[in-house]
């Protein structure tokens, strides 16, 4: 599985669509590991162009503070589950919670 979260200053960006880059992880769901960790620049920032993109580059989970319905929708379409609501922390702690199932998530931080 490879999930990839969205990253502003070392942290889980508050807006996937905003953010300075995505951590994407190749991960080992049966031993709950890494298996690889790349940091990719988005393209600049277009309405609909990143869930696409995300996918093209073979993520198949993103995890992220928020998201708008529109952006969760076409994630969807594209094959790609959506977390929303996880909290600002890196992503290696982001992805490591999520593997071990204890990554908490509140509110979706988006409101559009």
């Amino acid at each position: 599985m490879k999930i990839a979260i969205p990253v502003t200053e070392g942290k889980l960006s508050a807006h996937f669509g905003h953010c300075e880059e995505f951590a994407l992880f190749d991960t080992d769901t049966d031993n709950k590991t890494i298996a690889k960790e790349e940091r990719l620049v988005p393209p600049p920032h277009e309405p609909g162009l990143l869930p696409r993109w995300l996918a093209e580059q073979g993520a198949s989970t993103i995890i992220a503070g928020g998201m708008g319905g529109r952006a969760q929708s076409l994630f969807s379409e594209q094959g790609v589950r959506v977390v929303v609501g996880a909290p600002s922390d890196t992503p290696i702690k982001i992805i490591n919670a999520y593997l071990q199932g204890s990554l908490k998530t509140g509110h979706n931080a988006c409101d559009h």
